[in-house]
């Protein structure tokens, strides 16, 4: 029998050539990425802007109207008709200090028909505008005019910025002054500070007064006239005289903008391409690998190839060198050569049995981490979505009534809702791999309130007595805000769902304390209580009591996965007395900052 000739390499050269010339199909998957991302982020760029100019129009819409208002009042007029009384101009001092405080302006301050500042909330402070003339602002010359005199500009005795709200104080058709309420707008740049995005606000001049970068601000950010100069000059509404140009580079930044008519001002956001650029990157990568794993799968399918039809060749050679020198052996080479077939049919059955078997497994898991995603979402934000339907019905009442704020009040818990849904679903995520977020210092009574107020209506309408049995100063424990909460609605909520097959009076018991060990809140209720199996099984996931229409079984697997994460631990038990008793055991945390007080769910 001949040798037969050494198996061929798979010809990567062949292969080579193809990636080279299915190269080219990178550069149009880099220009779609480019397009899909650039899209998106300049639709998340406009609802971010949209929001950003919603509270910013908020906030200058509640104190435009304070000064047509304020300037009716007894005292503050009082001043006026009588400029050289000293108890009434104490009691206006002390009348705006009030009004100030309670408004949260940042100054509220009475001046005269010439300029002059006659009372001001800031009398007792040593930049006390008492005795000032600021008949140079413009604010003044339009409340004088008999319009609303707005003003953005830098305050020549406090050195701080601010928006002006001017309005004249009139005694008929005479103009006796004008009363200014100042607005701090420094809380609308906090939101920006640690993000990519970029804010840059610029007044009617072009200039920059509002911005998340302090190297930005008092910038113009197009040349300025000579008319202007001089209105800047004349006004003096920035520390400096001669704005510096802000250059900035049109292929760094992606910018979209918003035109206050109100104001005249234009509102900017400012994203940095490289966000897209990085994006854009990544998947150029994948693809370039997807492409690489497509050349290494044909190699590996040509050498496969190439040696089944080698062993067929060899078979067929050494058949016909037997039969050629051993006639009598023909009957055995023939059996032979059925027996390779056969194995050669099995192999290949077997091959397609085990992909078939590889693809049912893979759609198995694609369907049992589908259904535990919508399983947990729809358990986890049931309670968020009803509590946004109840706002949503409530606003829409209150807008009937004309109640604008208390509707806007409600909008805004909407948004917070939401906040929190989203939250939610980032730790739903957290229930199969590791949370990495370290705890902080949480304040446990707050977040027990806001979990409580949550369940207030269902627990009234089930006519619960709480049994409340808390200490008075915070209990500080180391957990995620939303996480804590997460876990104090579900306990609480399974203890509402415990109570539902008993008949009144139904009584539901909260206590907590500082232990060595840390901290220990106890939630027990007057229900039937754990049955045997139920202590044994209920941290699995999908295991209920429950019909399937009122759970899946999960609502405990999670708070259990979410106290370990944490460093805790929740123990589940009967009480002596009857019903279920569980325990969360949290680990002890230095004070942080005050707690919230709870949001109203009511």
């Amino acid at each position: 029998m001949t040798d037969h000739p050494h198996p061929r390499r798979p010809r990567w050269r062949s292969l080579a050539l193809l990636a080279v010339l299915l190269a080219p199909l990178l550069w149009p998957l880099h220009h779609l990425a480019e397009r899909y991302y650039r899209s998106e982020l300049a639709e998340q760029n406009r609802q971010t802007l949209d929001l950003y100019v919603a509270n910013l129009l908020g906030t200058l819409r509640r104190y435009e109207v304070l000064p047509p208002i304020l300037g009716d009042l007894p005292p503050l007029r009082a001043v006026l008709d009588q400029p050289a009384s000293g108890p009434t101009h104490e009691a206006a001092n002390r009348l705006l200090s009030q009004l100030r405080e309670q408004t949260g302006a940042e100054v509220i301050y009475l001046m005269d028909a010439a300029g002059n500042t006659l009372a001001a909330s800031n009398w007792d402070q040593p930049d006390s505008f008492i005795g000032r003339n600021f008949a140079f602002r413009p604010y003044f010359r339009e409340a004088i005019a008999g319009q609303q005199g707005r003003f953005f500009g830098l305050g020549t005795t406090s050195g701080k910025r601010g928006y002006y709200f001017a309005s004249a104080v009139r005694d008929g058709k005479r103009v006796l002054g004008a009363l200014v309420v100042k607005v701090d707008l420094d809380i609308t740049e906090v939101p920006w500070g640690n993000t990519p995005e970029q804010l840059l606000v610029t007044d009617h001049h072009g200039v920059v007064i509002l911005t998340s970068r302090a190297q930005w601000r008092y910038r113009a950010s197009r040349p300025l006239s000579v008319r202007e100069r001089d209105e800047i000059a004349d006004n003096q509404p920035y520390p400096t005289r001669e704005p510096v140009p802000l250059q900035l580079k049109s292929d760094t930044w992606m910018e979209q903008s918003r035109v206050l008519q109100e104001t005249g001002w234009t509102v900017n956001i400012l994203a940095p391409r490289s966000m897209i650029e990085r994006r854009v990157q990544t998947s150029v990568a994948i693809g370039g690998g997807a492409l690489l794993l497509l050349m290494l799968m044909l190699g590996l399918m040509m050498q496969r190839r190439r040696h089944y039809l080698e062993r067929i060749a060899f078979d067929s050679r050494a058949r016909q060198e037997l039969e050629s020198r051993v006639l009598e052996r023909t009957h055995d080479l023939e059996t032979l050569n059925s027996r390779l077939k056969d194995e050669v049919l099995e192999r290949e059955h077997a091959q397609q049995e085990a992909a078939r078997a590889q693809d049912e497994l893979v759609q198995a898991g694609k369907l049992s981490v589908l259904g535990t995603m919508s399983a947990s979402i729809s358990h986890e934000l049931n309670q968020p979505l009803a509590a946004i339907r109840s706002y949503a019905e409530n606003a829409a009442v209150l807008l009937d009534h004309q109640r604008i704020d208390d509707a806007r009040g409600n909008l805004k818990l909407i948004g917070e809702l939401t906040g929190r849904m989203a939250s939610i679903i980032a730790h739903l995520r957290a229930f199969a791999r590791r949370d990495r977020h370290a705890p902080e210092s949480v304040a446990l009574q707050p977040a027990l309130d806001d979990a409580l107020a949550l369940l207030a209506q269902r627990r009234r309408a089930m006519e619960v007595e709480l049994i409340r049995d808390l200490p008075d100063a915070p209990l500080w424990v180391q957990a995620g805000e939303t996480r804590l909460r997460q876990v104090l609605g579900n306990l609480l909520a399974n203890a509402l769902d415990a109570l539902t097959a008993k008949g009144p009076p139904r009584r539901l018991w909260l206590n907590a304390e500082q232990t060595a060990q840390g901290v220990e809140l106890r939630i027990r209720d007057n229900g039937p209580g754990f049955s045997e199996e139920a202590l044994q099984r209920a941290r699995e996931p999908f295991f209920t009591t429950k019909t399937s229409t009122q759970g899946l079984g999960l609502g405990l697997a999670i708070c259990d996965t979410l106290m370990r994460a944490l460093g805790g631990e929740l123990l589940l038990a009967n009480h002596p007395e009857g019903g279920a008793l569980l325990t969360l055991r949290l680990r002890a945390a230095a004070p942080g900052v005050n707690p919230h007080p709870p949001e109203d769910f009511a």
